[in-house]
This record gives structure tokens, sequence and C-alpha cells, in this order.
């Protein structure tokens, strides 16, 4: 599962339970992952080995409700049993047969019980047929149709079953323990083409109606059963014999061949790097509306957010979607192929289905570009055990297991993956990778079964690794100091790890103990050479001192930067600009950017702007564009007017965002001429126009009043809708940056309306968010309203987007709209994310009256000053007299 579509989505007060049973400290100032109501979550007891489910729907979708019966053909473990217990949430049951004999059964609206007339016998299989229907379901299976404000929106049915909805459109054993072959049998309206896991065994005709009958002859988990339902265009494509086809809404055949249409060579590539040839009779994405993910990997048939599909502009730098389409692609061996057993473990495929965009980039792209990649995904994970929370990535202690589909769980474990190869080298990680595919193919794993695996097939060790990583939060802080002793010939580098406590080396002191390769860079004659050396890093603050026969050019710390981390470079400036000019590592580079930048002064400027136009990677030279916005000298202004130059949209991108930041005329005026002539990148010119938002609103000399930049924005809305609202979703952001004005209100809340596109729409409600807090009073409640009637909207992007909205706000109504929707609706990420932002709300709302308190007390302060001082001066004129 994919979250990046919108996140696209990622600590400790209490401490946790790790995988060898002790306490995991973690420092105070992390959050706690555990919410109230978290308690531990087992497998539950199996009664049997599920063989075979097999689903026969009839879809009215005019409706929105179907009936159905499902059947599951169980191979009891044990003599005896006399009740058997199913998930089935908001399904009405009507009736439960073991062969042609009813049985007894209650449901209590989650769960049914079914009590078996004649008591098991181990070995002997049983078949429960369980007829029900469903009436506007509300979760697992979705009806999509359109709207008065929306009336060309398609009509769709589609279903989500990760983590624990496939209880909610059929009756099943919900855990991922239980792998069974599968078929799904339904009768949908014609011209509608039902598409499901595996082969198409059987079409027919009757009437209006057409059925379709899939069946999926390789075992899978019940969250990986699904039915996409629509009118679609296909596209037929094939590799090695293997159908492969995408599905998209009518009219978008091209975007879809264009997003979709590199799949055969992610198969070839994917069955050659794990070691195993794809598993299944087809590949199919489907891609929908409305979807609450950026995709699901459904076992053979992934269904995909139709955001996705990408026009011919788009394409020039958007590789979102083609990382999408790797992702899901990758867990059809990690995940549907290899199926974990617990939803603790989710990480072992989650980490890989991320770590496969790094592969699949090294692959298309270069390994520079992988490095830059790679290091997003780990700035994505230190950016949520920061900001959120810290937690381990293997807990059985949640609320509910789509808690646990996080950054650490992604990005973290993308990381753990690409440390692993780091120890292993190449060669025998792909050994092991293959043997674990290959031992576990149509089973179910957990992380103890890759450890093994490793040790089994490479004779490595690497427990140390998952437990300070994996089995435990966090990650080390390095502090990175170098100083030359040119009387002996000594590098002294001091490395500190600033997350753990000085002296302590106990098990609680939250030390790292690891191998780092640190690099002694020379450069003669434009030739740049690298010498690792190999020290173990375990202590809180060493000294390490290399003899050697010159001064170094430049110290590479972590050559190649293979271990997550976070590093504070403390070196001479010289030393910097010679890494920043020579490393071969990008991410070496990146990080010299930032201690540059801490530096700064004209140097840093210059070395900066030399970086922004002559890096061979576009990512450190938008890196240089982001640190010289932070420098507030005139070079620095001159050297990204000319980074708008580069030839790269992600650079532009980068720059236009840097002159946001800057607000002086000229880049008001470089912003503007952006906004009136446009770019051929979409993000480029959302980004020019939001940023020339935010230096109109500053209200600085030489900067055009409010109401010409607000009406420069306004004809943006007017007249550039386009794919996915990027430029008027820029828009929209610039015009909320004039937080005190009512006609920036009144213009953004004219977009929020119900008949507006949803994407803009979205953006509108952000921006609503991050107007509020110049707004006055009446203002306030005028967005509150607003959001809180947009939040009763089912859709799961809109209910997120209203939630972060008000994550922005400094309003304790924000607090009150928050509690409702945590009160009210169901769906655990929603409702996980409120609470979150309900605290973050309240936390700012206390500062406020802290600082309003402050303020009062100051008034009195002065007044009581006052009214002494006139005190003190009539009693002198008194004296006087």
């Amino acid at each position: 599962m994919a979250t990046h579509a919108e996140d696209l989505p990622r600590r400790y007060e209490d401490s946790m339970l790790n995988y060898s049973g002790f306490d995991t400290p973690e420092p105070p100032k992390h959050k706690s992952f555990e919410l109230p109501g978290a308690r531990p979550h087992y497998t539950p007891d199996r009664p049997g080995q599920v063989n075979h489910i097999a689903l026969d729907l009839d879809l009215d979708i005019p409706n929105q409700r179907y009936t159905g019966t499902c059947t599951i053909r169980l191979t009891p473990v044990r003599s005896g049993l006399e009740r058997l217990v199913l998930d089935a949430v908001n399904l009405q049951i009507e009736s439960v047969m073991v062969g042609n004999l009813a049985q007894r059964f209650d449901h209590d609206g989650e769960q049914l019980y079914v009590y078996l007339s004649q008591p098991t016998t181990v070995g002997n299989a049983i078949e429960v047929a369980i007829a029900y229907h469903s009436d506007n379901p509300q979760r697992g299976l979705y009806f999509v149709a359109p709207t008065e404000h929306q009336p060309d929106k398609p009509v769709q049915v589609w279903t989500q079953g990760e983590d624990e909805d496939s209880r909610y459109w059929f009756p099943c054993f919900d855990y991922p323990g239980q792998l069974a072959t599968s078929e799904i049998r339904v009768r949908v309206p014609k011209p509608y083409q039902a598409i499901s896991n595996g082969e198409l065994v059987e079409t027919q005709e009757e009437g209006d109606a057409k059925i379709f009958h899939w069946v999926q002859k390789e075992v899978h988990p019940s969250y990986l059963m699904t039915l996409a339902v629509g009118d679609f265009d296909e596209i037929r494509d094939e590799w090695d014999g293997i159908p492969v086809t995408y599905y998209a809404q009518k009219g978008r055949k091209d975007d879809a061949q264009r997003t979709m249409g590199k799949t055969p060579e992610m198969i070839a590539f994917f069955s050659d790097r794990f070691g195993y040839r794809y598993a299944f009779p087809k590949y199919a994405q489907v891609c929908i509306k409305d979807f609450t993910f950026g995709g699901m990997e459904n076992t053979s048939c992934t269904l995909l957010t139709d955001r996705c599909l990408i026009d011919e502009r788009a394409a020039l730098d958007n590789t979102n979607s083609e990382m999408l389409v790797a992702h899901e692609l990758a867990h059809q061996w990690f995940g549907d192929l290899l199926v974990i057993n617990h939803w603790s473990h989710a990480w072992v495929k989650e980490g890989m289905a991320t770590y496969s965009e790094v592969l699949w980039t090294d692959d298309q792209y270069g390994a520079d570009e992988a490095a830059y990649y790679r290091l997003g995904e780990m700035r994505s994970y230190l950016s949520e055990d920061k900001s959120r929370y810290r937690r381990p990535m293997v807990t059985h202690v949640y609320r509910e297991p789509i808690e646990l589909y996080d950054r650490h769980i992604y990005e973290k474990g993308a990381c753990v993956y690409h440390m692993l190869r780091t120890e292993l080298g190449d060669e025998l990680f792909w050994q092991a990778i293959h043997g674990f595919v290959n031992k576990y193919a149509h089973k179910t794993v957990e992380t103890l079964d890759l450890i093994r695996t490793i040790e089994e097939t490479t004779g490595r060790n690497l427990r140390f690794l998952f437990d300070q990583y994996v089995y435990r939060g966090g990650h080390p802080d390095f502090k990175v100091a170098y100083k030359w002793d040119a009387d002996s010939n000594l590098a002294k580098i001091t490395v500190t790890q600033t997350q753990a406590k000085a002296g302590d080396k106990s098990s609680k002191s939250g030390l790292f103990d690891l191998r780092i390769p640190i690099g002694i860079g020379y450069v003669e004659n434009g030739e740049v050479s690298v010498q690792p050396m190999t020290v173990r890093i375990h202590e809180q603050e060493q000294a390490l001192y290399f003899p050697l026969p010159k001064k170094p050019d430049f110290i590479s710390f972590d050559v190649g930067n293979h271990y997550t981390k976070t590093v504070k470079l403390e070196y001479p400036l010289p030393e910097l600009k010679a890494q920043l000019k020579y490393d071969p590592d990008p991410i070496a580079r990146v990080y010299a950017v930032e201690a540059i930048a801490q530096k700064g002064g004209l140097d840093a400027v210059n070395a900066l702007a030399d970086a922004l136009t002559t890096d061979s990677l576009w990512g450190v030279r938008a890196e240089a564009a982001k640190q010289l916005a932070d420098l507030k000298l005139d070079q620095a202004i001159t050297a990204l007017l000319q980074g708008l130059q580069d030839p790269h949209p992600k650079v532009r991108r980068a720059v236009v965002e840097a002159l946001g930041k800057v607000k002086t005329s000229a880049s008001y005026q470089a912003l503007l001429e952006i906004v009136q002539a446009g770019d051929p990148s979409y993000y480029v010119e959302a980004s020019g126009i939001s940023a020339l938002g935010e230096v109109g609103a500053s209200k600085l000399s030489g900067i055009p009043d409010a109401a010409q930049t607000l009406g420069v924005l306004r004809t943006v809305l007017q007249e550039r809708a386009g794919w996915n609202e990027v430029v008027r979703s820029g828009a929209l952001s610039g015009v909320s940056q004039f937080k005190t004005s009512e006609d920036a209100l009144d213009l953004i809340l004219q977009y929020t309306e119900p008949d507006v596109s949803s994407m803009l729409r979205l953006g509108a409600v952000r921006s609503l968010g991050k107007v509020s807090t110049g707004q006055t009073k009446p203002n306030v409640e005028r967005i509150l309203e607003r959001l809180e009637a947009i939040a009763r909207e089912p859709q799961f992007t809109t209910q997120m987007t209203v939630i972060a909205a008000l994550g922005m706000m400094e309003d304790v109504g924000a607090v009150t709209v928050l509690q409702g929707i945590a009160d009210h609706i169901d769906d655990g990420r929603v409702r996980r994310r409120a609470e979150e932002t309900i605290k973050k709300v309240q936390k700012k709302v206390e500062k406020d009256q802290a600082v309003a308190k402050l303020q009062e007390d100051l008034e009195e302060l002065k007044k009581s000053n006052q009214d002494l001082k006139s005190r003190l001066e009539e009693l002198e004129a008194k004296g006087k007299a």
C-alpha cells in the first residue's frame, strides 16, 4: 500500500517493549506513539486452514447496494469445534449453511458467530455458505457516482481491504495470516467492466447485465481480494507471455499509457532483482476515482488513484506516478508472494516496496539520482520522528493496525534495507533477498524470518542492526568536528552522538554502535580520491586521530552516507567548500551545502552560488537554492535570479520557492514575470504563483500593494484550470499569504463550494487554514463554520485536508471541530490525525494565551510604573514648595 498521493505520507514519553522484551528507553522530547486505548494485538486463534473463498455478488449500482453469498472452505485443525467466529462488520446476514444444513448464528454487527450443528473433525473440510447484503456501505466497498455538484463524476465501484476492511464487504477471517485461493463472480449492469484478482475464466450476458467470473489460484490473504467496476478505457500490454493491462476513465488512454507504460520493463527488472519470476497469471492496474490511498497492491490487480495519471506537461518533472507504479508492483513480491503474518511486521513489505523506488531510480536515472531519492526518504522519516512521534518499527501495541502505516515502516524501512545492503555488500545482500523470496514464496513471514534467512544464506549475523534500528526507535544524531595539526600531520575528527547523555554507557543511553567509514579526500590535478577508513563509533564522544602524509582537502563522514542519521558538520569553511565542489557523493555535498549556509557571509554565498550553477546533480543545485534564501545578502539574490535559467524544472522550482522567502522588489518582479509568462512545468509555475503571493503580502518597500497582487492571483484562478489543479492551487496558496485581508478570505471561500473541482477545492481548504491566523474573530468563525461543514463529507482525502487546515489555526474553536471529527468519524487514520492535531492546536492556543497574559501583565506593570512616577513627581513638587 502506498500513501504518498496526499501524504503523501511518518517519540516516546512512555517506554515500549522491544523484540527482546526489555524496556526500550526513548528521550523524553519525543511524543508517544501510543494513544489512549492502545493495547497489545496478536493474531487470533486459528480454527482451521481457510482453503478457498468464493464470492457471488450482484451489484445494484444505481441504488448503491449489493447482495451476495460468501462460501468459505475450511479444513479444521482440531476436532470438536462447535462454533466459528468470523469478521463481518455492518453486513446484513440472511442465512448460514454448511452443506445443505442451515446453521444457527448470531451477529452483533461486528462478528458473526456460527454454531455448527456437527462439531468439526480434524482434517475433514467443511464449506460455510453465508448469504448477506449491504445497503449504502461506508467502508470496504465504495460506490462512486455523479452528484448534484459533481455531475461529471464517473460511475465506479471499488474495494479496499488493507488493513482490516475486507470484513466490511464480505464475511471472512480478516487477518493476514490466513492464505487461501479465491474467486469472485459478480453481476454488473452493462456496459461496465469488472476487474478482480487472478484470471477471467468466464463472462456471461444476462439481459441488461454482464457476469464476470475471476479465479485466483495462488493463495493470498483476504485483505488482498479486490473488485473494481467501471466503464474504462483498456490498454493491453504483455511481459513474457503474461497479460499486462491498464484501465482508466474513458478519454484518458494516452495518460494511462504515459503513466503505466513502463510496467513490463519493471516486471522484468523486479523479477531479476528479487530472484523470482513474477508469480501471477496477469498484472492489471486500475485507476479509480476518490481512492483513499495512492495505490493498493491487490494480488495481480493493483488499484491506483486516478490522480496519478499524468499528461504530457506533467511528465516533465513528475516522477511520483512512476514511483507509485514501481512501489505497487514490487509489492507483488513483498506483500503478495510473501505475506506478513501480522500487521506489526508490515515494514518487511512496505520497506522493500519503498526501497524498490530507489532501486528503480538507480536503474533508470543513475546512482546519483538514486542517492538523492534515498536522502528524501530518510528526511521523510526524520521529519516524522522529530515532529510527530518516535517508535520501534515492530510493535504490537496500537489501537488499529492502520496506525502502523507511517513513515517509520515506509521510508525508515527502506533505509533499513539499504543499511542491510551496505553491511552485506551487493552480492551477499541479493543472495539473501533471493533466498528469502524463494524460501517463503506463497507463505507468511515476519521480521525474524528475514534475520534468519540472512544468517542462513550469508553467514552474517546482523541482529545488532535490527536491535538498534528496528526493535527500538530513533537513530544517531552525529556532530562531526575536524581540525588539522600541521606540526604532527594529524587529522583530529571528533564525533559526538548528541542524542545520548554524556558519560552514560548503559543500555538506556540511546547510544548507537556502528562501524562508519570516514573518507580522507584529496584533490590533485583535478583528480579526486577518497580514502575510506572504517572506525567503530560507539561512545557519546570520540576523538579520532589520523596520521596523514599531508593535509586533506576535505573529510567525508560516512562515505556514501549509507546509514540513517542526522549529521551536523563542524568543519572549517575551506574544507566544506572543497567537499561541496569535489566529493563524489551527492549526499555529502548536500550536507556541505547545509554546513556552509550555517557559516554565513559572502564566502558562503559565493560557494553556494557556484554550486547552484555548476553542480552535476540537480538535487544539489536545488539544495543550494534553498539555503541561499536564508543568506540575506544582495549577492544571494543575484545568484537565485541566475538560477531561474536552470534547465531542470525541479531546480527552477526550488529557486522560485527561495525567491518567495527573499521578499525584495527584485524577487517580486522576477516572480511576476514567471506568473505572466508561465513555465513548461506545472510545478514551477504553481510555486512561482504561490511565492508571488508570499512576497506580495510582505508590505515591504518597493512591492506593489495587496490589491494589485491579489488581482494577479484572481486572474490566474479564473483562467488557468488544468491538470490536477496544480497551478490554481498554487494561486490559492498565494492568496492565503494575505492573512489580514478579508478580500483574500472571501476569494478562498469561493473555491470551497461543493461544485468546485475536488483537487482545487482541497487546495482552498488548505488555504483556509493558512489565511486564518491573521483574520478577525468573526472571520475566524466563518472559517471554522466552513471547515466543520466540509468535515462531514465522507471522502478520506477531504477529511484529512480539513484536519491539516485546522492544525494551522490558532483558535480554540479549531479544537472543538477536531474533537467532533475524532468522536464521529470511523476511519482510524482520520481519528488519530485529529487527536494529534488537537494537541498541536491546544499547545499553540496555550502559548498565545500565555503571551497575551504576559502582555496584559506588562501593561499593568507599565500602568503601575506610570502611577508611581506620577506620585513621585507630585511628592517632589510638594517638597520644592
